[in-house]
């Protein structure tokens, strides 16, 4: 339960991203709970990793020059816990900070938390674009779990997740925080600048994806299904950022295909400010979210508070953000059955069915628009997320102090 959290509390949070750089989930997330955490504890420092800004240490990834990605990272970390003040719990997104939070946390002895936004044993695809580093995140990362004080899961699904890949986390140190949603940024907006610079018939239905080009999004699932698309469903795809070649090459072929069969598919490489993507957002008839792994999917928050319903994929969290049938559809997938093409084929049929089933019923996907964005109002609040990792924070001082 929320109750007011003292003031005294001088809390670090370590993170790859953070504004004016974000390109994923996880920095959404520190940008919008570190200014509603400075509303409850005496002090937030952040350490953040990159170019030098403004609300943030940023350390450059540089060293050791011409290095595997992940071993630039350790040393990122090496920095960044050199530069946390005197805290009484240092706080720590993503494997590429938790380097820092387990050396941090020693230095100091002070507890540490570590929010579960994604597991890389879930994710063993990244291989591809880690290579060696892959096992350098993946031990990172089991041993953050190891240490931390307090886990905080961001969907009830990332419970079940954290004890298969790490079953040594006692029950009582994970916590479910879920991501949030800011309603008054992401909001309807009328203007009709962006969408119509984009080219886009707003007469038409229109299905938008945002996102990266990776496996984990599933995007190749929805270029493949949107040939079962009706004709006159438009294809708009804010996507960018490929994972490696290999990826790259899939998906260009995959779009290639779609645009030769179908008119109306857009493909926009750079990526949009925020302000755009909620323009886009607003007038766009549908979101389609085909991840095939995902902890709980802000996008989809985003989407719906833009007033527009979310078909997706039923994994992780995000059955725990869009009600099947009442702020949009749900379309099974097992990561199981991920290698066998008729499974596959099946789950981009019956995506393609869900999508055709709201933008031929429109009034339909306009009550489940409206519906979305009374349910990110009720229940994604970042003030409530706020109180509720200080919550967290609380937990993980008693049992380190225990």
């Amino acid at each position: 339960m929320c109750h007011d959290p003292p003031m005294s509390l001088r809390v670090s949070i370590l993170t790859r991203e953070y504004p004016p750089s974000i390109y994923g989930g996880a920095g959404v997330h520190v940008a919008q709970l570190v200014p509603q955490l400075r509303k409850f504890c005496e002090s937030v420092d952040v350490q953040c990793m990159g170019e030098p800004r403004e609300g943030a240490t940023a350390h450059p990834e540089t060293f050791p020059p011409g290095a595997n990605g992940a071993l630039r990272t350790l040393g990122t970390d090496v920095a960044m816990a050199a530069a946390i003040p005197e805290v009484d719990v240092i706080h720590s997104h993503t494997w590429y900070a938790q380097f820092a939070g387990i050396i941090g946390g020693e230095f100091q002895n002070v507890p540490t938390v570590v929010t579960a936004h994604s597991l890389e044993p879930d994710r063993p695809w990244k291989v591809e674009q880690l290579g060696g580093g892959y096992r350098v995140s993946s031990w990172i990362e089991k041993t953050a779990y190891g240490q931390a004080d307090a886990v905080i899961a961001v969907s009830a699904a990332m419970i079940k997740n954290i004890k298969q890949a790490y079953p040594f986390v006692d029950d009582d140190k994970i916590h479910v925080v879920k991501n949030g949603i800011d309603p008054e940024e992401f909001k309807p907006d009328p203007n009709t600048d962006v969408i119509d610079a984009l080219g886009i018939d707003r007469d038409k239905p229109i299905v938008t994806f945002v996102g990266r080009i990776t496996r984990q999004k599933g995007l190749i699932h929805l270029v493949r299904a949107a040939q079962q698309f009706d004709p006159d469903t438009q294809v708009l795809l804010l996507a960018g950022a490929p994972d490696t070649p290999e990826i790259a090459a899939e998906f260009d072929g995959a779009f290639a295909e779609l645009n030769q069969s179908r008119n109306g598919v857009k493909w926009v490489q750079e990526m949009l400010p925020r302000a755009s993507v909620r323009q886009v957002l607003t007038h766009s008839t549908l979101f389609a979210c085909p991840s095939v792994y995902e902890p709980l999917g802000i996008v989809n928050l985003e989407a719906m508070a833009c007033e527009i319903p979310v078909v997706a994929s039923a994994v992780g969290g995000i059955p725990e953000v869009v009600v099947d049938g009442d702020t949009g559809l749900l379309v099974p997938y097992d990561p199981e059955q991920a290698k066998d093409p008729a499974f596959v084929d099946n789950f981009e049929a019956t995506f393609a069915d869900k999508v055709n089933e709201l933008t031929r019923d429109r009034d339909r996907a306009r009550q489940m628009g409206l519906a979305g964005r009374q349910r990110c109002i009720d229940e994604f609040s970042w003030e409530k997320i706020a109180q509720e990792t200080v919550d967290v924070y609380e937990k993980a001082i008693a049992r380190h102090n225990s």
